[in-house]
């Protein structure tokens, strides 16, 4: 029988270092009653608080800034294990990725190494950046206000699709001035006028909490806020790609979780139809031909998120070292955008795949095996692989570059 993560005794014993088995075997820990969790809805604050101790937040800080020195092919190679075991868990981290290497890694300031140093402690980010408002395709000014008081600011504004917020230690928060600036704001989430409603109502992803944060006239110290420019944060050319990219790496992971669940399933079938061509069914062909499918399908979906995960590694280094890194990041972006294309497709298709190896009473609700489609689903609703496929066909026939916001 599966149990929900409870025992906080369970850690890490050695520092975050990407190669020790220990990640696999707290993984496994984790996969512990993630379907029981996703089902009844328990929200999975003592997974999350397994992996803060851990510092799997630091993961891409270098070792000398006390993280592991991951790459980005290692992150998302990790990535993909921990959402095999649980892809709410693994999607709630996908912000603070986004926030630690954005602002954390390489710091320009004192406030940047203070960042730096709370990720190094485990210290996990969530981000506040969308925002339901009519804005015109393409709109990326918040009506988040950042307003002047003292010598610091305001924050006033709503926000939706916080995802991992609720779990965090403290947020970034998108928002203008009265010029239409516009700013990173990252702020504790425990301070006053901020609040972090768990509103989300998806058919899948539905623990990662990526529903509503509101602030109201939330204090904001002058270096808390960083406004954009050139070759900073969201100044970077295609500063999302990271992002999207670890998001691939989630739906691999659902691919990954889906065969696991497959095999499982079939080792413990006894019954079978009653024109199955043996009495066993982990004997059937027919239900082996399904699990080698599901396997190679999770094997495809990973194989591409590391080979886009490689173009993003050059980008990386490129900007490590100063150098001009525009035309590296460009083709990061469409490596990512080409591998969510495909791996979307892949784990859509496994997680309806995996009742090929069951039939009807894998359908019943404690089983949950419905979950790893109706995640890959919401995953990949949130950002149209139709989209994407124009935006690369563009590119290809007219020269069209990439859009450098957004999705890319």
């Amino acid at each position: 029988m599966n149990l929900p993560v409870t025992d906080l005794s369970f850690r890490l014993t050695a520092p975050p270092d990407i190669a020790s088995p220990e990640w696999q075997r707290l993984f496994d820990h984790i996969a512990l009653g993630a379907a029981e969790r996703e089902r009844d809805r328990i929200l999975p604050f003592e997974a999350i608080d397994l992996l803060r101790s851990a510092r799997f937040g630091a993961l891409r800080l270098r070792k000398e800034d006390g993280g592991a020195g991951a790459s980005f092919r290692e992150l998302y190679a990790i990535a993909i294990r921990l959402a095999a075991a649980d892809a709410n868990v693994a999607h709630i981290f996908r912000n603070h990725f986004t926030v630690a290497e954005q602002y954390a890694r390489t710091p320009y300031d004192a406030q940047g190494r203070a960042w730096q140093a709370q990720v190094r402690d485990g210290a996990i980010f969530g981000l506040a950046s969308t925002e339901t408002g009519a804005n015109p395709a393409g709109g990326t000014r918040p009506d988040t206000l950042l307003t002047p008081d003292g010598e610091g600011f305001r924050l006033d504004g709503v926000k939706f699709y916080s995802t991992g917020t609720l779990y965090a230690d403290a947020v970034l928060v998108r928002a203008a001035d009265a010029e239409r600036r516009l700013a990173s704001v990252i702020i504790p989430v425990k301070r006053e006028g901020i609040e972090i409603l768990d509103d989300w109502d998806g058919a899948g992803q539905r623990l990662t909490a990526s529903g509503t944060t509101r602030y109201t006239h939330v204090r904001v110290e002058a270096v808390e806020a960083v406004f954009d420019v050139p070759g900073r944060g969201y100044g970077l050319s295609y500063s999302n790609t990271q992002a999207q990219l670890f998001l691939t790496s989630v739906v691999a992971g659902i691919a990954r979780g889906a065969l696991d669940e497959a095999v499982a399933l079939l080792k413990r079938r006894q019954r079978s139809f009653y024109y199955a061509h043996t009495p066993r069914p982990a004997d059937d062909l027919l239900l082996q031909q399904a699990i080698g499918q599901l396997a190679a399908n999770a094997f495809a979906a990973e194989a591409t998120v590391l080979a886009a995960a490689d173009a993003l590694d050059r980008t990386g280094a490129a900007r490590d070292r100063g150098e001009p890194d525009g035309v590296l990041a460009a083709d990061a972006a469409l490596a990512a955008a080409q591998a969510k294309i495909v791996v979307d497709d892949l784990a859509l298709r496994s997680g309806s795949l995996l009742f090929e190896a069951g039939g009807a009473s894998a359908t019943e609700r404690r089983y949950n095996l419905d979950r790893h489609w109706r995640n890959a689903r919401t995953i990949a609703s949130h950002n149209p692989v139709s989209y994407k496929a124009q935006a690369i066909g563009a590119l290809l026939v007219n020269g069209t570059p990439l859009p450098d916001k957004g999705f890319f």
